[in-house]
């Protein structure tokens, strides 16, 4: 019958497609197993002309910047020093009062009497020490000390001396009214409080200085933190006694 042979006919065509496919990825696997190079650059570009591949790729790329940003690992492996001139500190001479303290030079000699008058008289007024402490440890190893002083006009000044530690993102340097406390248990209580920031820390190590504002009332401002404000810790911290 027709109908029968119209069957037959595409029966055949079908039987033939199946086999021909077969035939096809037999061929195609021998292939990749004598060819494995070709065959993982074919994929790569069938890989990479997915959109979603592009996405990923985009993802990771826009994660690592910020990572990179965020952490800067390489400042750990670097330094930064500093070497800014310290403020001369009036030392006691002989009775323990410091030089600036107010009174009148008593051995300044009378007008005529042919003596020289003593450089006590003479010489401009030098700074005075307000307070000091050295530095001890917290996330990072630290050491050098810390002084407050009392320029002769009057300005508050803080000043980092021989300050060595750990370079690090967003260093801060704060005045803060949280004690010191050695240990893990210091390294978060500086923002639990009162504190003044007077800048980012110019240097993880060398001496350096930092102006206070007029306004600061320094009375209850006790220690000084070198804070890194990015992960809120404090990488080390000296009380000001």
């Amino acid at each position: 019958m027709p109908g029968d042979r119209r069957r037959a006919h595409r029966g055949g065509r079908l039987g033939r497609g199946t086999g021909d496919r077969f035939v096809f990825r037999k061929v195609f696997l021998a292939d990749m197993a004598r060819q494995p190079g070709k065959t993982g650059r074919m994929l790569s570009r069938r890989l990479f002309r997915t959109p979603l591949t592009w996405i990923a790729v985009t993802v990771l790329a826009a994660g690592s910047a910020f990572g990179l940003y965020w952490f800067q690992p390489w400042k750990l492996l670097s330094d930064a020093e500093v070497a800014e001139r310290l403020t001369t500190v009036a030392t006691p001479a002989g009775s323990g009062a410091p030089a600036d303290s107010g009174a009148p030079p008593s051995s300044a000699a009378p007008a005529g009497s042919g003596t020289p008058a003593s450089p006590a008289a003479t010489e401009p007024a030098t700074a005075a020490l307000v307070g000091s402490g050295e530095f001890v440890s917290h996330e990072h190893d630290t050491s050098g000390s810390a002084r407050i002083v009392r320029t002769a006009d009057g300005q508050h000044r803080l000043e980092l001396i021989g300050l060595d530690t750990s370079n690090g993102p967003d260093l801060r340097v704060w005045l803060t009214d949280q004690p010191v406390i050695e240990g893990r248990e210091g390294w978060h209580v500086f923002d639990d409080g009162r504190w003044v920031e007077l800048g980012r820390l110019k240097g993880n190590r060398g001496d350096q200085g930092y102006s206070i504002p007029n306004d600061v009332e320094l009375a209850d401002l006790t220690s000084v933190s070198i804070w890194c404000k990015r992960f809120a810790v404090s990488f080390g911290a000296a009380e000001l006694g």
